[in-house]
């Protein structure tokens, strides 16, 4: 797992995906996960969580994606949100 600036993770979600601007966490193959760290901190202002929270969800998201999970559509968005509430809630977080 790598913490990373907007700008970085703005390039990898370039040269990656092929979409612009940053994002909060990118995924490869390999088991690379990149959190941007200024993303997780603009989120956990704007929904009112600590960036140690944020952060963890971002980390059990790219967990997620590592192990088939994805976002893309509705339905699949649901599934991996309620994926990500159960683990953190046994996690006691």
């Amino acid at each position: 797992m790598l913490l990373i600036s907007d700008k970085r993770m703005a390039l990898l979600h370039r040269q990656f995906l092929q979409q612009v601007g940053p994002t909060d966490v990118t995924t490869f193959q390999h088991g690379e996960i990149f959190i941007s760290v200024q993303t997780a901190r603009r989120h956990a202002r704007r929904f009112g969580n600590s960036l140690a929270r944020e952060l963890r969800l971002y980390v059990v998201h790219g967990l997620l994606h590592l192990h088939g999970f994805d976002d893309r559509n509705e339905a699949e968005a649901q599934i991996m949100e309620a994926t990500q509430r159960r683990i953190l809630r046994r996690a006691g977080r």
